[in-house]
């Protein structure tokens, strides 16, 4: 049988931590206009992705037990331990980027109500303590070619791959009188790992407006396949560049459609971005 998950949506710090590594291009296509120097210039982000998650996870559990479906968003609360870094070098109208995050996020929930045993009806007086475990690591990279170069515009083709490295753990224990239902030793625990490489394509790049410009409209787009059915993402918002930098807010939506025999059947995070890019 088995346990779904199904995440609709997560605390800010649990969404910081899941989707800011797909969240990189989206920061990176606020660049400065490239310069012709025959030097390479580099830049490092730092941003924050605060999305709603949506999704579905299948674990497996004992034979003759019923599914138990939970909501994550009931569960998950911690953010353990994360690392994000990111590196964009441009030389003229080539580049490449280089993004990587680990994340280990997690929650528990004693007495919960939030919960189903598959399609059977679940007596009044039965609880469940609940732990949720989800580890995973997120790598892109891609190079990029700009097809497009001016004071006010610039537009680049982006082309590589994204990792998908996902481990969720999810413990469980019975409260109450279950009657017949047949649930062997009214307690376990089931973890997946789903490892998974997709290629990407697509287009960033901005439109440059005021007196000096200082502001710009960043925005992205890709889509891929792979060892997923489909992956796209979009994004767009607004920058403002200091001489150190730039400043960004934007709003951006990651999809993941996976194959039909892998444990994790979709993903999606939905929700603003905020980042800072120091540049030399």
């Amino acid at each position: 049988m088995n346990i779904a998950v199904s995440p609709k949506k997560t605390a800010a710090a649990v969404g910081l931590a899941l989707a800011a590594a797909a969240a990189f291009p989206t920061a990176a296509c606020a660049q400065s206009v490239a310069t012709d120097d025959g030097k390479w210039h580099g830049a490092v982000i730092l941003y924050g992705y605060f999305p709603t998650i949506g999704g579905k996870t299948t674990f497996p559990v004992p034979e003759g037990s019923p599914g138990i479906s939970v909501d994550a968003r009931q569960i998950i609360e911690n953010l353990k331990g994360t690392f994000m870094g990111t590196l964009d070098l441009h030389n003229g109208r080539w580049g490449v980027f280089t993004d990587l995050l680990y994340l280990n996020v997690g929650g528990s929930k004693a007495q919960s109500r939030d919960f189903r045993l598959g399609q059977v009806g679940i007596p009044a007086s039965v609880t469940a303590d609940l732990d949720l475990d989800l580890k995973g690591t997120i790598w892109t990279i891609a190079g990029e070619y700009r097809f497009v170069q001016d004071s006010a515009v610039t537009v680049d083709g982006v082309a590589g791959a994204r990792y998908f490295g996902i481990k969720p753990k999810l413990s469980w224990n019975f409260n109450g009188d279950l009657g017949p239902l047949p649930l062997p030793g009214r307690g376990g625990s089931a973890e997946v790992t789903q490892n998974q490489w997709d290629g990407i394509a697509g287009i960033k790049g901005q439109y440059r407006f005021g007196a000096n410009r200082e502001w710009s409209l960043p925005f992205y787009a890709d889509v891929g396949t792979g060892q997923s059915d489909v992956t796209w993402q979009i994004a767009g918002g607004i920058g403002y560049t200091f001489s150190w930098g730039d400043v960004l807010a934007m709003w951006r939506y990651l999809d993941y459609k996976f194959k039909s025999d892998q444990p994790i059947e979709d993903m999606n995070f939905n929700g603003p971005m905020v980042g800072v890019r120091f540049r030399w």
